[in-house]
């Protein structure tokens, strides 16, 4: 039974940071999903897959994982580089190309 710890991606729908704040333990599969023949839903017998804790920072979880001797993998999230775009440099004159409606 191994554990992944990891911070949520955000929402590729939305322009907000939320639930991406905290760091997340998700239980990697012990066995393969199944298809059932007559409905064709997807299903596994293993439930840990089912379970998802969430910890303020990642010292929780991994302090969490050595106390219950859970075999865990520490994935670090990726830097946004933050992009400061003011409207106004739609109208500069510095622009390579027109700007036309």
């Amino acid at each position: 039974m191994t554990a992944r710890i990891f911070k949520a991606a955000k929402n590729a729908m939305q322009a907000g940071l939320a639930k991406t704040r905290e760091w997340q333990l998700d239980y990697e599969p012990e066995q393969a999903r199944v298809i059932e023949p007559l409905m064709g839903w997807t299903s596994s017998g293993d439930m840990k897959q089912q379970l998802s804790l969430h910890f303020e920072s990642k010292d929780e979880a991994v302090a969490y994982c050595e106390r219950e001797g859970i075999a865990y993998q520490v994935i670090e999230p990726k830097v946004r580089a933050p992009r400061t775009i003011a409207y106004s440099d739609n109208f500069a004159f510095r622009r390579t190309e027109p700007w036309t409606h």
